[in-house]
């Protein structure tokens, strides 16, 4: 049986496994302050545990990466999902700071392989001209996960005990991981795939992510190309917002702006919705600025990327605001800008890298940006005790600024893309 336009099926399930994957992550963000409490952890001990996550997950990107590009996207991405799932279901039994952080670094070293995967995922399903858009949707995942995370951790505190929030998460990546063995296939070799849309597929796509034996550079020549530092240094720079929204936004609401815990169930899923609108309107925006601003594919992500910098200075104004619900507004305004210019970038890193560097590629970068995060998140621990969260909002719209001017100085392809176009009348490919 045929399904037609099965690649967006395709984009579908990796979205659902990352939605599973920051689930997991997001979830103690939200139970944070019972979590707290009833395992006797100071504020500095909880930014310990956070920055362990984010140390295990940093330094095995590249390595996650590099297994997706060895073993292939299928068997690699099902196996760090089912780790992920186990290790988060483990931290339901954390007696303390300590073991809690240990189980949150197992858990970051499985989950370093959702977004390189998601990535690879798309270069092999999809042609350059919707990839964009295609990374817009699946990283929709990201921000849905930490959406759902308030309302189940908020369920399982009335239900029972933090406890249990954790193991349902853990329950549902190992049903996913079954799902993606049996379904997820390349499109050579996916039998529900028609003819026209696989060549729709293979013809739109650069030589690089065509060829088996596309070139591929180890570690050290990446590290020592431009390439890698024109996505690397961004990230750097963009990524602590990120891990800050996830963080830090329920212990924000409760102490900065003294919401109880059935307001931080109302609110602190909604800069997240705002999130997943910037996930699938960034990755619309740069076929639109393709189209109308006569720009390169290349050239449209860059812009993309500028626009979710400038909107981060949002989240830039929140100190200067008194009502706690138009500081939620603004924080969602970060929401959208951080994942229009994330799914940009990685849109950027796809068109750079080939076949069988990409994911390696998005792990060496994300590396870099959660080292960056983790920094970041060590600095805050300390700093919002002392300065409060204000100046640090202003820093982190200022740090994606200059990330823009670095992507626009940086980055560079060379690529001249097949870019073929699709006819659903007919079901036929013709050159553009």
């Amino acid at each position: 049986m045929k399904i037609k336009g099965i690649r967006w099926w395709m984009v579908s399930l990796v979205a659902a496994g990352l939605i599973i994957n920051y689930l997991a992550r997001n979830t103690l963000s939200v139970a944070a302050p019972t979590l707290m409490k009833d395992l006797h952890i100071t504020t500095e001990q909880y930014a310990h545990v956070v920055v362990a996550w984010q140390l295990c997950y940093a330094f095995m990107q590249p390595v996650a990466g590099f297994l997706l590009d060895t073993i292939g996207t299928k068997l690699g991405f099902a196996a760090f999902a089912l780790a992920w799932s186990l290790a988060c279901a483990a931290a339901a039994w954390s007696t303390g700071w300590r073991s809690l952080a240990f189980f949150r670094g197992l858990l970051g070293i499985a989950e370093a392989a959702g977004i390189p995967a998601g990535v690879k995922a798309t270069s092999e399903w999809f042609p350059a001209k919707e990839r964009s858009v295609a990374i817009g949707w699946f990283n929709i995942g990201s921000s849905i996960g930490a959406l759902l995370a308030p309302p189940l951790v908020v369920w399982a505190l009335l239900h029972g005990q933090w406890q249990l929030a954790f193991v349902i998460v853990g329950v549902a990546g190992i049903v996913w991981s079954v799902v993606w063995m049996v379904l997820y296939k390349h499109p050579r070799n996916q039998k529900m795939l028609g003819d026209a849309e696989r060549d729709y597929i293979l013809s739109g796509q650069e030589a690089k992510h065509s060829d088996d034996g596309a070139p591929r550079r180890n570690w050290f020549a990446m590290l020592k190309s431009r390439d890698f530092w024109a996505i690397g240094i961004p990230r750097i720079l963009s990524e602590p917002a990120w891990q800050t929204f996830n963080a830090w936004i329920p212990l924000y609401m409760m102490t900065e702006r003294h919401m109880n815990l059935k307001e931080i169930a109302l609110y602190a899923w909604m800069p997240f919705l705002a999130a997943d609108i910037g996930c699938v309107l960034g990755g619309y925006l740069s076929p639109l600025f393709h189209k109308y601003a006569k720009v390169s594919l290349f050239t449209s992500r860059k812009m993309v990327f500028v626009v979710g910098a400038l909107c981060m200075i949002g989240p830039a104004c929140v100190g200067l605001v008194a009502s706690p619900y138009v500081a939620v507004a603004l924080l969602c305004v970060g929401g959208f800008a951080h994942q229009t210019l994330s799914g940009a970038l990685y849109a950027i890193t796809s068109d750079m890298f080939g076949k069988n560097e990409v994911a390696t590629a998005t792990g060496m970068g994300g590396m870099a940006g959660y080292l960056g995060a983790a920094a970041f998140t060590a600095l805050f621990g300390v700093l919002v005790t002392q300065v409060g969260y204000s100046p640090l909002f202003v820093l982190l719209a200022v740090f994606d600024i200059i990330a823009a001017g670095v992507v626009c100085l940086l980055a560079k392809s060379a690529d001249k893309t097949a870019q073929p176009r699709w006819s659903q009348a007919n079901g036929t490919v013709a050159a553009k």
